[in-house]
């Protein structure tokens, strides 16, 4: 997810029907596995519950031809070579959303839009 300007943010998500396939948390967390070796560092250096990383992972391994984070002999996880592939392709995709937002029509709705809302009506 990128914050571009002021006032615009793109996130890039990938969907397998109604569930998240690919989204920029999901990115992050193959990151951290594949730096840390296993699911509970990965969420630990993110700040989340190893429940909430494994269901995100298992999401993830359910929506593609191929799992992307498998089990490391002797413990642990590791990101399959799918699953860099994967991730390759979304950051790829990522920088190209990220280049939609420097166009003249982003230009004008930023000249456009106010810098905070008005005050809601009582």
């Amino acid at each position: 997810m990128a914050r571009l300007k002021t006032n615009l943010k793109i996130k890039v998500q990938l969907y397998c029907g109604d569930e998240i396939a690919m989204g920029p948390g999901k990115a992050d967390l193959l990151v951290a596995i594949a730096r840390e070796g296993s699911i509970s560092a990965a969420a630990r250096t993110m700040g989340m519950s190893y429940r909430r990383a494994w269901l995100l992972v298992d999401a993830m391994n359910r929506c593609w031809s191929e799992p992307l984070v498998a089990a490391k002999a002797g413990g642990g996880a590791q990101v399959t070579d799918f699953g860099s592939d994967v991730l390759d392709f979304y950051r790829a995709v990522q920088a190209q959303a990220e280049g939609a937002g420097e166009g003249p029509e982003i230009a004008r709705l930023e000249r456009l839009i106010r810098a905070e809302p008005l005050p809601a009506k009582a």
